[in-house]
């Protein structure tokens, strides 16, 4: 090797590593990747399906004892290597292979992510017509609808459960003409969704970084309306009680347990890969305890802000619907988020469709833009944790 090439070898080593821009973006990043399905989504459902306040006292411990050190083992360890999640486990060759396992469950859970903001967009176009097609009741629905006009609607559903249902996911009562074929305006969008993954991978942490300030606090926002909105419905008090009231019989159930583990981890995105990647461009000596802090709080916080929010719409329908069980007043699931969040929306008087158009989003996160998947997605892909 000659003396020039030597020294554009040295000269290759020397160079610093990409970081953000500054500390703001990393904690607003993080925030944004931590504050997002696990929480809007899928927490509420998870609670719903776990009796509500009986979830709640294991998910905090579970954060406490699991979330919040596993979450300060990953950034330390992205730190202090300065790489994806490949190069961290460097350290130890034995576990190389739980790094390729955190590769593939990454690459696993992106395109299940991508499924769920194919409906968030189905529900952005909708959120733009002069009326929410979610707000009143359809002919084709039959005698099965109830929006709120009739005293007595025991059991009938609400516009915004058959709206996804029937609109949207198109179920079918049964399997015996098969599953039917795929609806274009849902692949339609799922192909939008890739697409701006794939516009998104090439800009890499710099125009994140920069969205994070936006990604960070808009979610609060719409979150807040829709808390605010929830909780002066009739009968929202009833489902938060519902939700917060424990069974204690139920902390004996080691399915309860298990349940909050497994919410902890997602909510968290912990044990993915990409907390090692986001950690990888910090300062090295940078002290990321207090960031540690924030973010978990901030997690928790949105879980059960979210959870309030969903009961409290349970408890309106089940006031609307007669029913005093609020467990049993819609169909618990992947798709809770998805009739409480539009129901919410539905129930403002006054130009819905102004907060309709940025929420349709909450049930699935809180992405409105294509820098806010690559926030999401992208930096969790195998191509970056490489």
């Amino acid at each position: 090797m000659s003396r020039k090439q030597a020294q554009l070898v040295l000269d290759e080593k020397e160079k610093p590593k990409e970081e953000w821009g500054n500390g703001l973006e990393f904690l607003f990043s993080c925030i944004s990747l931590s504050v997002g399905l696990g929480n809007i989504w899928r927490f509420p459902y998870i609670a719903f399906q776990n009796g509500g306040g009986t979830f709640v006292i294991p998910y905090l411990i579970a954060l406490l004892v699991i979330g919040r050190p596993v979450y300060y083992l990953e950034i330390s360890l992205g730190q202090f290597r300065g790489g994806g999640v490949l190069r961290a486990f460097d350290l130890a060759p034995l576990l190389k292979g739980v790094a390729a396992g955190q590769v593939l469950a990454t690459s696993a859970s992106i395109t299940y992510y991508s499924s769920i903001m194919a409906l968030t967009l189905r529900f952005l176009l909708a959120s733009f017509s002069a009326e929410l097609p979610w707000s009143t009741c359809r002919q084709s629905w039959g005698s099965d609808c109830h929006d709120g006009s009739s005293v007595n609607a025991s059991g009938k559903m609400a516009p915004a459960q058959l709206y996804f249902e029937r609109e949207i996911l198109h179920e079918l009562p049964n399997l015996d003409e098969g599953v039917g074929v795929p609806n274009w305006q849902l692949v339609a969008c799922l192909a939008v969704a890739w697409l701006i993954i794939g516009a998104v991978l090439i800009r890499g942490i710099k125009s994140s970084g920069k969205a994070a300030y936006f990604l960070g606090v808009f979610p609060y926002v719409v979150l807040l309306l829709l808390l605010l909105r929830a909780v002066t419905l009739p009968g929202a008090w009833d489902g938060i009680v519902y939700f917060f009231k424990p069974q204690w019989k139920e902390l004996l159930n080691p399915l309860v347990w298990y349940a909050a583990v497994t919410q902890v981890f997602f909510s968290l995105a912990i044990c993915f890969g990409t907390v090692i990647t986001y950690a990888s461009y910090n300062n090295f000596h940078r002290n990321v305890y207090n960031d540690i802090v924030i973010i978990t709080t901030m997690d928790s916080c949105s879980s059960i802000i979210a959870g309030c929010i969903t009961f409290g719409i349970l408890g309106n329908l089940a006031k609307q619907t007669g029913i005093t069980d609020i467990g049993s007043v819609v169909k618990g699931g992947t798709g809770l988020a998805f009739i409480s969040y539009p129901e919410a929306i539905a129930k403002f008087e006054y130009v819905p469709q102004a907060l309709a158009a940025p929420s349709a989003w909450a049930p699935a996160s809180y992405a409105s833009s294509a820098t806010n998947l690559a926030n999401v997605l992208v930096p969790a892909g195998p191509w970056l944790a490489l």
